[in-house]
Order: C-alpha cells, then structure tokens, then sequence
C-alpha cells in the first residue's frame, strides 16, 4: 500500500509541473435564418495534432455555452454541431489569454433533409429528441476494454461494482446491439463479453416495449435502455474470446465466446465452467470473485436463482457451475424479424451454516440455535425465441415464446434447538431431509399494434399464455422434542409425492382516441386474468411391517385447486408536450377467488372482491439537463389463497400455520417523486427521489407462542402501516488537465419503516429508521492509474410501543478500494480491497479484510494475456450477516470460498472491419 501511495504521489506531481495552458471559452448559438437560439448543440474542442478530444459540453436553452477546462496542447480545434445543421469548426491557439468569447455563432440547415444520417460528426455527445448518444471514439479506454469499462466513462453514467447500470440515477433494464436484444434481456452478457473496439454509439432512450417504439407511445422514463451500434463496415466477421484457468486447492475456470455478425445477421455461442462461485457467463472478472454476477440476483422457489431473469441453477456456499448458451438474430424481408436464444445452467453446491437468534415475545424472549448443511445440484434450460411481424407500417404483431425445463436434486440437514431465558433447553428439531424435483414452463406472448391514423389513434391486444408442471419426490426423516413439564418426542419417516400445476391466461384490448392529433388523448382499456392451480401432494409415512412407505398420512397430504380471476375495465387520459407528459387512469378491479378441497371438501371456499383502482403519472423537462417526475397509484389486492384457507399445516410441529377465510382486501396508496439534473458544462449530476407505501387491511402474521415455544400461527388485517424511503446521488468530474481527472460522488439512502405485530394476542407497532450515506471517488491518471475507494456506513434504529421491548440500535461499515495500473503498457494490476465492521455481531468475528489481487501481461500483440490471480491474499473472508426484524435478532455464518491463487491464458480474435480494427473517418462537410 505504501509503494502504491508512493506512485500516486510521483504521478501527481508529475501532472502538477507538466505546461498546461487554462482556458474559458465562451459563446451563444442560434440559426442562421430564424435567429432562433440552438438547445442541446454539442460543443467540443481537439487537439489540432491527432483530433483528440480535450474538452465537450452542450448547449443551454438560451444557446449559450461554457468550456473550461487546462490543455496541454497549444494549438486546438473547436467545433459545435446540431442535427439538421451544418457544423461550425474554428481553430484556436490557447496563451495566457484564458477567455475567448466567440459572440453569437450562426448555425446554417443542412441542403439535404437526410443529412442526419450522411454526416459522420465526431461530437462525443449528440442528443437527437429523447435519444442521447455518445461517440465511442471520443472516450478513451484500455486497448481490451470491455462494454462496461467504457460505459464507466460516459458522462452521467455510473457502473457499480456488482455491475448494476444507471443513467443519471435511473436504472438501465436493456441493452441492445444494433437495436436487437443480445442473449435475450441478460445485460451481465452483453457489457462483460462485447469488446469496446467493435462499438460505434452508445444509444440511451427511455425503456420502451416493442409495442410503444411502434405506436410512438411514450416509454418507462424511470428506466433507461442502452443501444450499441456497430458501423456497418464493422458489422461483418468474426470475433470472440476464450480463456482458461487452474489454481490451487483445485480451483479452476474456462469459458469461450464466439460470434458471427453477416450485417442483419447474428449467430453467437458461448460455454463456461468454474468452482469458483461465478454462477453467471464470464471471462473471471475479479468483480466477479465475490459471488456475484452483475444486474439483480432473485432466488426462485425451487432452489435455482435469477439474475436479470436468467435462472442460473441453485444453491450457496460452495458453487461449481457450467453454462452454454447459443443465439439467433436475423431481419428477413416484408418486415420479418426474428431472435433465437438457448442457454443451460448447471450447478451444484455444498453450504454449511450455523446461526443464533434471540426471539423477541412481549413477556419475555428465548434464544435458538441451529446448525445445517445442505447439497443442490441443478440442471437448466431455456429456450426463447421472438417474432417481429411488420404487416405495413401500420401493422405490428410480436410472437415471444419461452420454454424452460429445471431439474434438481438436494439434501438438506440441520439441527435446532431452543432455550429460555435462563438457558434452559425447551425444545430440539432434528430434520434429514432429501428431495427430487422437475419442472416445466411453457410461456407464449402475442401482442397485435394497429396505427389507425397519424394523429396517435391506435388500438392493442396482447394475450399470454403459462403452463407450468412441477413434480417432485421428497424423503423426511425428522424428530421433534420438547422438554419440560409435558415432554414429548414425534419422530417422522415419511415419503410426499407432490404435484403442482398453473394455467394462467393474461389479456389486455386496448384503444387510443386523439383529443388533439398527437398530444391530448382518450385510452380506454379491459384486462382479463385467470390463474388455475392444482396441488397434490401424497404423504405416506414409513410402515416397519412391510419396509416401506405404504401408510396414507392425511394430515400432511393435500390435493386442492384454486382459481384466481380479475376483470379490470379502465379508463384515462394523456396529455404530452414536448416538456411535460400527463397522464391519469382509474378503474374497476373485479377479484374472484375459489378454492376446491378434494380432501378436506368442509374447507371449500369461494369469494369476490370488488376495488376501485387509480394510477396518475406527471413528468416534466425544465431542459436538456434537468427533469422532475412524480406518480400516484391507489390497488387493491386480494390475500392469498395460502392466507384465505383454513387449512392447518403441520408440516412442522413446532410452527403450525392456519389460514383465515375472513380476510379482506389490501389496499395500499404508492407515491413516488424523482428529481434528475446533469449539467454538461460543470460535468455534475443529481439524482433525488423519495416515495412511500401506506397500506389498509394489511395481511400480517399473528403468532402465539405456549410455553414449551411451540408455535401456532394464523393471518390477520391491520391498519397503520407504512414504509417511506427516498436518497439521493451527486457526482462531478473535474478534470485537472487533459489527462488527469477525478469524479467525486457522494450519496444517501435513508426508510422509515412502521409495521403492526401481533405475539400471543398482544398487537404492538415497530418503528424501523434506517440510514445508509455514501462516499467515493475515482482519479484517473493517463490510462496509467485509477484509484477507486467508496465508503458506506449503514445505521438502523427500532423502537417498539411495548414497555418491556428493548428499542434496537445496529451499525455496519464497509469499505471498498479498487486500483488499476497499466505500467509498463502491457502490464495491469488490478486489486479490489474490501473492509467489512459489525460492531454488533455476538458470537462471529466483528470484521474482515477482504483482498482480491490479479496481475495481467498482453502478448502475441495484444491478443493475449497471461493472468495470476490471488482471491481473498489476507484469508479473512467470512458470510457473518446479523438480521433484525420486529420479532427477533439474528446472527448468522455460512460456508465461504476460501483463498486461492490461480494462473490464467486468455485470447482473442476479431476480424470485423478492416483487418479487424475499426478504421478511422473524417467529417464530412
């Protein structure tokens, strides 16, 4: 660490002595023939020797901009241009003058009306309508960078490190390639393994559906999607990667990618295999040594986990995993276009963990131990392909089927035992447990636009169709005691043959009527939903007479099938401007629920509900820098049928679960209110939201727990609660020369959480305030140095309505340096340094550095590169997590990967474009 300071140092005062020359240059831009002032135009300065970019901004509504900035190079170029205008260019020699103001600057129209699309501009910004777009040559990155690597140097555009994506605070949700999804919607693929130097523009427009872009809707304006086009020179060959690794302790990873682009045409494949716990498709990333895998990670109900809606097989701790994936894409003529995607998952884990909790009870608390190892082993596929049907201009239908089959095998065992507050055992849980399970999903979308006229009419239908099948074998060998004045043993042998099953139907008709050709309109709308689910499941416990599971046990077996159906008529109105766009709907929500026991016939039910819905939506741009936006939505949600039925489940006989038939509707009132601004010229952004949840009838537990702490649980409606939250973002690159900068960011995330309780009959309220701010910063030296630390101290205080509930205070520090160097020019040394404190945490280590290192050398020019990677150089890593809710605190380890060192090839190969780099252009004028 102190050589890495020592180097910093030298290059900083390097930077500092180096000739610099400062500069203001000043001016306002408007039409030649209107007089008009010019919004948005992109002003940039080169350097006179090799056009390099030295300094850009844009425009302000009243025309006028401000470049500032230090320049090692005298002599440099100014240009400004406008779409549909032609370009202004004036070279300027920079002295000890410092401010040039340049008056007012005519812009003359463009001779020919498709100028936007013949002019090559070398503008590192363009902003075309709702469209902004960056020249990739403009920002300059390491020779191998990847999408993401150049993505974190876009203006505005931030990368964390877990490889989540947002555009002046807004999350991005899609990225396409040439405006085709790439390996369906997973982005993680797209910026890790695309190289930069195939990339032209970067495109950033609000999320639209296939649908909206048709009909000219507006998009989802708290969601970006990011377009990468490739020249069309470019836009043909070859190009991949492959690399492999081995370690010690027997670690090992590999994984290739190769693609074909024929203009329209794409054909990809890829395969990866590691035990390194990087479930996702990568190159081995050190982001990705910690676990994760970039975009949001979501664990389904059958053990396998999501990320960006990819299922990548299941489990934790341990994880050795394989994936192979293949994609289609390719435009046919009379307006057909078709995607092809495949990928399978792979996966098998082996966790161990132990945690201790303290339950919290108004008379009193009791405290739990338990211990469990579990093994998953997974197997995935999924195949999705989509239609674009393009009838005439006037006529879309989209087709997107998907098809996914998961197979899983697990076992799982675990120990739990439970004391009083003096330290008396009360009771133990002994379960050995093993399971088999598959399932099938078969999903279908067909949405129809028509454009009725040119004034904005058109009218929708959408219809989805979901089967689903699930079956699974499930082996419980389990003991239950409790101790006390009444002592008990219930031992359990038992075999369960489950079945389940969904047909779920979803439909939307939809129309659209001009008030005011293309601003002010009339939408009315029906949407229909049945959901049919059947569940079997068969329990026979173990009969020693005849060895085998033959005993039928009807206490643990069910066989029942619910419908849920919703009618929804609605009606609204949409105003939009090219400042604001409006919008206000309410509708008539009909809810259904039925519910037939095949085995318990007294437990049928059948009820309905009826809600008013309500939903308003407001956003308005002040410019091209800044814009607010705020929502409104009154729903209403029927309880589950879980909630609804009386049925109890005894599954486990130390927590017994009832439904309550009495239940009634949710509603919930949701604000929303955002706040973005990103000035070009002082290079800041801000991002401020806030938002809130408040919910009548909410469905909660309600718990009573006797004296041996056996518990018994059924649902209940409650009134009072809520959840607020809201946070913020800043951030502002300086640059101190042409090549050293620095981006300082700095952020908050703050929730007010209040939720109702009940224990043994007693109600109580909860109060959680939490609070999470932020610090860190990024210098950049030259393509030579980036320093990277960030800093995040998370607070959290509960207090309860109870006397005799002690109020909750927990504190947790984490602290986060990344380094890359490129010195000498084919060396790179990475390291990504992590500090973890829970001054909280009893019976597990309080904190933990965390050191992940990896030395890079490019050979055979540049195409290749030898790596050693050194995870986790202190052997401090550990999963300890505390948890605290309303009812209890808990502390928890799991199984972690320990430290390994591992050697690595990596190569590459491209052949787009002219001998496989993309080659140079120059303005046309």
């Amino acid at each position: 660490m102190k050589k890495l300071l020592f180097i910093l140092g030298v290059l900083c005062t390097t930077s500092f002595f180096a000739q610099s020359y400062p500069f203001k240059i000043s001016g306002k831009i408007q039409s030649e023939k209107e007089k008009k002032a010019i919004e948005s135009a992109t002003v940039h300065i080169e350097r006179a020797k090799d056009s390099s970019v030295v300094s850009y901004t844009i425009s302000d509504e009243k025309g006028m901009f401000t470049l500032e900035g230090k320049s090692f190079y005298k002599n440099v170029k100014l240009f400004i241009s406008f779409v549909g205008m032609k370009s202004y260019s004036k070279t300027i020699s920079l002295d000890n003058k410092q401010s040039y103001n340049l008056g007012i600057i005519n812009l003359q129209e463009e001779d020919n009306l498709l100028s936007e699309v013949i002019v090559k501009s070398k503008a590192p910004i363009t902003i075309k309508k709702d469209t902004l777009e960056f020249n990739v040559k403009s920002f300059k990155t390491k020779k191998d960078a990847n999408v993401e690597d150049l993505l974190k140097k876009l203006p505005g555009v931030e990368v964390d490190e877990e490889g989540k994506i947002t555009v002046n605070g807004k999350p991005v949700n899609k990225i396409l390639v040439n405006g085709k999804p790439f390996f369906g919607n997973d982005p993680s693929i797209t910026t890790k393994n695309l190289s930069k130097e195939i990339i032209e523009k970067v495109q950033i427009t609000d999320t639209k559906s296939k649908s909206e872009a048709f009909s000219g809707e507006k998009g989802d304006d708290n969601n970006k999607t990011i377009n990468l086009t490739i020249k069309k020179e470019n836009n043909k060959g070859w190009f991949g990667r492959v690399s492999a690794g081995g370690g010690t302790d027997e670690r090992y990873e590999g994984a290739t990618m190769v693609n074909r682009f024929n203009n329209d045409r794409r054909i990809s494949v890829l395969a990866s295999a590691n035990n390194i716990n990087s479930p996702g498709f990568s190159f081995g990333e050190i982001q990705k040594m910690f676990g994760g895998s970039g975009g949001s990670i979501r664990f389904n109900g059958n053990g396998s986990f999501a990320i960006n809606g990819r299922s990548f097989g299941g489990g934790s701790g341990i994880i050795k995993s394989k994936t192979a994936g293949a994609t289609y894409g390719d435009t046919f003529k009379k307006g057909l276009d078709l995607n092809l995607n495949y990928f399978y998952s792979g996966s098998s884990s082996n966790n161990d963990s132990k945690s201790n909790r303290e339950n919290i009870l108004p008379n009193g608390r009791y405290f739990s131990n338990s211990t469990a190892s579990s093994f998953d082993e997974n197997n995935n596929h999924s195949f999705d392909t989509e239609f674009d049907i393009e009838i005439d201009s006037t006529f879309l239908i989209n087709v997107s089927p998907r098809f996914i089959a998961n197979d899983r095998e697990g076992s799982y065992n675990s120990l739990e035992e439970s004391f009083d507050n003096n330290n008396v055992l009360t009771n133990r849980s002994k379960v050995n447990s093993r399971s088999k399970s598959s399932a099938r999903n078969f999903e279908n979308n067909i949405d129809i636009t028509k454009k009725l006229n040119s004034k904005g009419s058109f009218i929708k239908a959408s219809i989805t169709n979901q089967f689903d099948t699930a079956n699974t074998e499930d082996y419980n060998l389990s003991t239950a005691e409790i101790f006390g004045t009444n002592p008990s043993v219930r031992d359990r042998n038992q075999f369960s043959d489950i079945a389940n099953k969904v047909n779920s139907l979803r439909s939307r008709v939809s129309y659209r009527y001009p008030i005011l050709a293309n601003k002010f309109f009339l939408d009315v709308e029906y949407r229909y939903r049945s959901d049919e689910r059947e569940n079997v499941k068969n329990t026979f416990d173990f009969d020693n007479t005849t060895n085998q599971y033959s005993t039928f046990n009807k206490e643990l077996s069910s066989n029942f099938t619910s419908n849920d159906i919703t009618k929804t008529p609605s009606v609204g109105l949409t105003y939009r401007t090219k400042k604001w766009n409006f919008n206000i709907e309410t509708g008539f929500m009909n809810r259904t629920l039925e519910n037939n026991d095949k085995l318990r016939p007294e437990l049928n039910f059948e009820k309905s509900f009826d809600a008013l819905q309500f939903e308003t939506r407001f956003r308005y741009r002040f410019d091209s820098k800044a814009s607010i936006g705020f929502s409104y939505d009154l729903r209403n949600d029927a309880p589950s049928i879980r909630q609804l039925q009386p049925f109890a489940d005894v599954s486990n006989p130390l927590n017994i679960i009832t439904g309550n038939p009495f239940l009634k509707p949710i509603e919930r009132h949701s604000g929303y209110l955002n706040f973005n601004k990103y000035d070009w010229q002082k290079r800041t952004g801000m991002f401020i939201y806030m938002g809130g949840d408040f919910t009548n009838n909410q469905v909660v537990s309600k718990s009573r727990i006797d004296e041996n702490f056996v518990r018994t649980t059924t649902f209940e409606n409650v009134n009072g609660a809520y959840n607020l939250w809201g946070g913020g973002s800043y951030s502002k690159n300086v640059k101190l020369d042409s090549i050293t900068s620095i981006r300082f960011r700095a952020g908050a995330y703050i929730n007010g959480n209040r939720s109702i309780n009940f224990f043994n009959d007693i109600k109580y309220k909860s109060t959680t305030i939490s609070l999470s701010p932020n610090v860190g910063f990024t210098f950049e030296w030259n393509k030579i140095l980036t320093i990277e630390p960030r800093y995040t101290v998370s607070l959290s205080e509960t207090t309860f309505d109870l006397d005799n509930f002690n109020n909750q205070k927990f504190t947790r520090h984490n602290l986060n340096i990344t380094t890359k160097t490129n010195f000498p020019k084919k060396l790179e040394w990475r390291n990504d340094v992590r500090y973890n404190y829970n001054p909280n945490v009893v019976g597990f280590n309080k904190s933990a550095w965390f050191w992940n290192s990896t030395l890079a050398y490019s050979v055979l020019k540049d195409q290749g590169t030898i790596s050693l990677k050194a995870y986790d150089l202190l052997n401090q890593n550990n999963n300890v997590r505390r948890t605290a809710t309303a009812n209890y605190i808990e502390d928890s380890e799991s199984t972690v990967l320990q430290q390994y060192f591992m050697i690595g090839f990596s190569w590459k190969f491209n052949s787009l474009g002219q001998k496989g780099n993309i080659p140079n252009y120059e303005m046309i004028h």
